[in-house]
């Protein structure tokens, strides 16, 4: 978008959560949020055939991909994460807080609605001034 955008994750971010997220100008986090990153998964009927794996690994490399290209996290740690064996019981992938996730590189920073509402008034700001070019995230 070229619209100044900012994103605040405040709860249990999952699934479609971490894409959204990342999808913004600039992404915040509060301290006790979570963010729950995991393999591509579907429920319901499916077929056992050999496309059926070929479309799932390749809908889940879009998605690395895409949170790669829009945060600050490597491809290969982001699919690291997504496969972890020992944290989520009876499953893979994993749970990270508002710090890790900014550790990791997932999201820019810690904060609340108020860093938000500033940024995004920063944001804002500079595009009036021209400079339509303030995006924060390194891209791979």
């Amino acid at each position: 978008m070229s619209k100044p955008t900012v994103s605040i994750v405040v709860g249990g971010g999952h699934s479609i959560g971490v894409p959204l997220a990342v999808s913004a100008r600039k992404s915040f986090i509060v301290p006790s949020a979570t963010m729950t990153i995991h393999p591509v998964r579907m429920n319901g009927l499916m077929l056992g055939v050999p496309q059926t794996l070929s479309y799932f690994d390749r809908m889940q490399e879009r998605i690395i991909n895409f949170v790669a290209r829009n945060s600050n996290i490597k491809p290969d740690r982001f699919k690291e994460l997504m496969m972890k064996k020992d944290e989520l019981v009876m499953d893979v992938g994993a749970v990270l807080d508002g710090e890790a996730a900014v550790s990791e590189g997932i999201i820019d920073s810690i904060g609340g609605l108020s860093e938000a509402v500033s940024c995004l008034n920063s944001l804002v700001e500079e595009s009036k001034g021209g400079n339509n070019d303030a995006h924060s995230h390194n891209h791979q």
